[in-house]
């Protein structure tokens, strides 16, 4: 009976040291995936609340603001912005500068940002041109009797 017991004691230390080992890499493995991600809050402009998702520290700012896109397309939120990626840019609470989509969104340190549309400036065509440059001739005497169809007596 001695051996039986004693190859018994040897098979449950052997267990427990493998359940052991086991335990160390998967916790090693769970704070490995999760050291990296982090929370993240998405104002958009014009929209009644933030989205909240996980992102990875090395994600590119323009694969957050991918993200950020479709998931409030998938809640159905108002007003609808499109998919295009290229007409917005993400700005981080904490800086007023707009983000480099090039970068990774945990070099940026926060946490919090907010999305926005690109302000798109008007291109200056020739006939536009012309027409601010007739507008700017002439005075405003000029501008002020054109305005009026009928003549103001002086007396």
């Amino acid at each position: 009976m001695d051996k039986r017991q004693e190859k018994m004691k040897r098979n449950l230390s052997e267990k427990s040291q493998l359940m052991q080992r086991h335990k160390k890499k998967n916790s090693n493995d769970a704070q490995s995936t999760n050291k990296n991600r982090f929370l993240v809050t998405v104002n958009v402009l014009g929209s009644a609340g933030p989205i909240r998702f996980v992102v990875k520290e090395d994600d590119l700012v323009s694969a957050v603001i991918q993200t950020a896109l479709k998931t409030y397309a998938r809640e159905g939120r108002l007003p609808v912005l499109g998919t295009d990626i290229n007409k917005f840019i993400l700005h981080s609470t904490a800086d007023s500068a707009a983000l480099n989509p090039s970068e990774a969104i945990g070099s940026q340190g926060g946490r919090n940002f907010v999305l926005c549309k690109k302000q798109i400036q008007p291109q200056m065509t020739e006939a536009r041109s012309e027409m601010i440059s007739h507008k700017r001739s002439g005075s405003w005497k000029a501008w002020l009797n054109k305005s009026f169809s009928f003549k103001i007596p002086s007396y």
